[in-house]
């Protein structure tokens, strides 16, 4: 059992870092360095080929991260946790629940906008960066999405701080948990 709670804990903390790390590369350096691409046509098709790249990990590591939280936590909600641990928990819920639905929803903004600008591409009509609302619609989830996977990974810090020994067991994550506060 020690050996799946590793596992399941590693997945989680990977989860969080890829989908963090893909976000923040994108939004502070990927977005600005094409920007320097005068063709709008070929902005688009990178910007396409770029996001729709790393949509996929968002998608993968994401997952991972709700998957491992949805069969690691109910011990956290449980009698023997802390008030502090349950409402972290509670807090996390919250965070990772709005994090998959905007990831969702982004997606498939995402997807309508590469179908767009291949099609632009292609017939040479229209923008070649798709729809500029929908443009905006998803980088504001982007950004969005982005603040919640930092609000997770600090509520995931604010869970493991929560520890010293003896050890208490939490479904899949094997931390040790205080009594503190």
């Amino acid at each position: 059992m020690a050996q799946l709670a590793t596992t399941a804990r590693v997945m989680h903390d990977l989860g969080l870092a890829a989908g963090f790390g893909g976000s923040l590369f994108g939004k502070v350096a990927l977005n600005p360095a094409v920007r320097a691409i005068d063709s709008q046509q070929e902005r688009g098709k990178v910007f396409s080929r770029a996001w729709n790249g790393i949509n996929i990990i968002d998608v993968l590591s994401l997952g991972a991260v709700a998957t491992t939280w949805a069969l690691g936590r109910s011990p956290l909600t449980g009698k023997k946790a802390s008030k502090d641990e349950r409402r972290l928990a509670r807090a996390k819920d919250i965070l990772v629940t709005a994090a998959v639905a905007s990831t969702v929803v982004n997606g498939v903004g995402s997807a309508i906008l590469s179908r767009q600008v291949s099609t632009n591409n292609a017939n040479g009509t229209g923008s070649p960066e798709g729809n500029p609302t929908l443009r905006r619609v998803v980088d504001i989830l982007g950004d969005a999405n982005l603040a919640l996977n930092a609000g997770i990974i600090t509520v995931t810090t604010f869970l493991a701080m929560k520890s010293s020994s003896p050890t208490r067991r939490f479904g899949f994550f094997s931390l040790p948990f205080s009594k503190k506060g």
